[in-house]
């Protein structure tokens, strides 16, 4: 199978993973429509490529092995996610006029504000960097660096990322006609309390020794029987 091809398959395991940015691209493809779903999917791409650079050029100096364990980063992309998702939670939906089968568009509606909050929620997730550095990582072992193959790799799942970021912004606009605004009420609360808990874990994970605690609870309940 040649590099590309595995790169796609790849490309397709990252699309089903459950992440901050995931439930943004969702939400704002039902909320706003398929194109400005398809500016915050460019605004992710852009992360990802950025952040594939950067570990490729050795980012994993500054970050480490593991960005999850770097206290500064993880804090710094924990509070963006709360911010977002307190954005998100207390944002309010008009009720569209009567007779009107569709959600009134808001005032944040500027095309660039789309593609730098896909950036942010993205680039400072510190999973999405492990993900990136064990990649880099793990090629450079198996094909060498600079090697014509990684960067065929890297194509194929970077290519793929976005084609299937492109599809679920698709999919998700079908649902919008069926959509009114105590729905969207929901989801806005849903995806708030989402990326606050993504938010709220990394900060806590950085901070406390969660595999310590569940460890010593364990071993509590176990002296108690």
């Amino acid at each position: 199978m040649s590099p590309f091809l595995q790169g796609v398959l790849l490309g397709l395991t990252f699309a089903v993973l459950l992440g901050p940015a995931f439930f943004a691209l969702i939400q704002t493809s039902i909320r706003r429509g398929f194109r400005k779903g398809a500016l915050l999917a460019f605004g992710i791409f852009l992360s990802d490529l950025f952040a594939l650079v950067l570990c490729y050029f050795g980012a994993m100096q500054i970050l480490g092995s593991d960005p999850r364990e770097n206290i500064y980063f993880s804090i710094i992309g924990g509070i963006i996610l709360i911010i977002f998702g307190t954005y998100t939670f207390s944002r309010k939906v008009i009720d569209r006029p009567s007779g009107s089968d569709k959600i009134p568009e808001e005032k944040f509606s500027k095309p660039y504000l789309y593609v730098i909050k896909g950036f942010l929620l993205n680039v400072f997730n510190p999973g999405m960097w492990f993900l990136w550095i064990t990649i880099v990582v793990s090629l450079s072992a198996n094909f060498g660096v600079n090697s014509k193959a990684i960067y065929n790799f890297l194509a194929g799942v970077l290519s793929t990322i976005f084609a299937t970021d492109i599809f679920k912004c698709f999919v998700s606009k079908q649902f919008k006609k069926f959509v009114n605004a105590k729905v969207m009420s929901w989801l806005n609360r849903i995806v708030g309390i989402v990326l606050i808990g993504f938010g709220t874990y990394l900060i806590i994970n950085v901070l406390v020794d969660m595999e310590s605690m569940i460890l010593y609870y364990k071993d509590f309940f176990k002296s108690d029987n």
